[in-house]
């Protein structure tokens, strides 16, 4: 197996953890990126053990943690609602780490249609803290991108790294829909810069549309993308897809490029857009599509 291959990763998409499993090493993933909903968090100690007992299940597949808690906001403007979250977070870092996870991932804003009901400074301050207890537990706490709010806007999305310490997920989908790459104010590596060794989860599929995400036509839809992400240390690349049929052609797109990637011999070239990061030129075409088993 070639080492500089990245992990590819399955959401938790099938209801059960035997067939989610099968499905992934049926499919040569090498993972699960595992997505907690506020009601599947545990409640007691029995509720604690059978989600320890349902992970443990996927071994050996890799696991990594997703928070896709809509509303729930460390930085919210209300005092309660925002010490309510932190302690939300904090519940999930040390579940994590009672699991061995190492990697969770966390929002700002999702679910909003405005930011208005968050405050800056308390989301700094507060995303700086839940950095530093979960790094206390072993865990990276990562930011995700979104497709609109603070997060989809680079130059914010760079302070909040640099500030609080985070780590970044970065989602490939959300960033080509984001009004300031749209409006062409910057470009998809300004997400990066100067953060790229930060860079530890991606989610990968074509872009998000009326909340969906979207696989893609055919691999000219993501290959600059994909070169960019392949450029940097991020080994974890989520297929965020959770329907079997987009999810496949996202893959077949995907093993394209990798194959691409390994028998070509192109030198380095320079990225397009800022230029902070080598990329690899490779041909797009030519090459064999390998197809999801069922």
């Amino acid at each position: 197996m070639d080492t500089d291959l990245p992990k590819l990763a399955v959401c938790n998409f099938q209801g059960e953890a035997e067939d989610l499993k099968r499905f992934a090493v049926k499919n040569g993933f090498a993972g699960v990126d595992w997505t907690f909903k506020t009601r599947d968090l545990p409640e007691n100690e029995c509720q604690e053990s059978r989600l320890c007992k349902e992970i443990a299940r996927l071994h050996p597949l890799e696991v990594r943690y997703h928070c896709a808690f809509k509303g729930i906001d460390v930085g919210d403007a209300d005092v309660e609602k925002a010490r309510d979250a932190v302690e939300i977070f904090a519940k999930v870092c040390r579940l994590v780490s009672k699991m061995e996870g190492r990697y969770v991932t966390i929002h700002l804003g999702l679910g909003r249609t405005a930011m208005h009901g968050l405050s800056w400074d308390r989301t700094i301050g507060a995303l700086t803290d839940l950095v530093g207890f979960a790094d206390g537990l072993g865990v990276c706490v990562c930011l995700e991108n979104l497709a609109s709010g603070w997060s989809s806007r680079p130059e914010l999305f760079e302070k909040l790294i640099r500030k609080s310490g985070a780590g970044i997920t970065l989602d490939i989908g959300h960033a080509r829909v984001s009004p300031s790459i749209e409006s062409q104010y910057y470009v998809f590596e300004d997400f990066v810069a100067p953060h790229e060794s930060r860079v530890f989860n991606a989610h990968v599929y074509h872009e998000e549309r009326e909340g969906r995400h979207l696989p893609p036509t055919d691999l000219s839809d993501m290959f600059d993308r994909l070169v960019l992400l392949d450029s940097l240390p991020c080994d974890w690349w989520v297929l965020e897809l959770r329907e079997e049929q987009p999810l496949r052609a996202t893959l077949d797109v995907v093993r394209q490029f990798l194959y691409t990637k390994e028998h070509s011999c192109a030198a380095p070239a320079t990225a397009a857009g800022t230029g902070f990061i080598a990329r690899k030129e490779a041909g797009a075409e030519g090459f064999p599509v390998h197809r999801i088993a069922g």
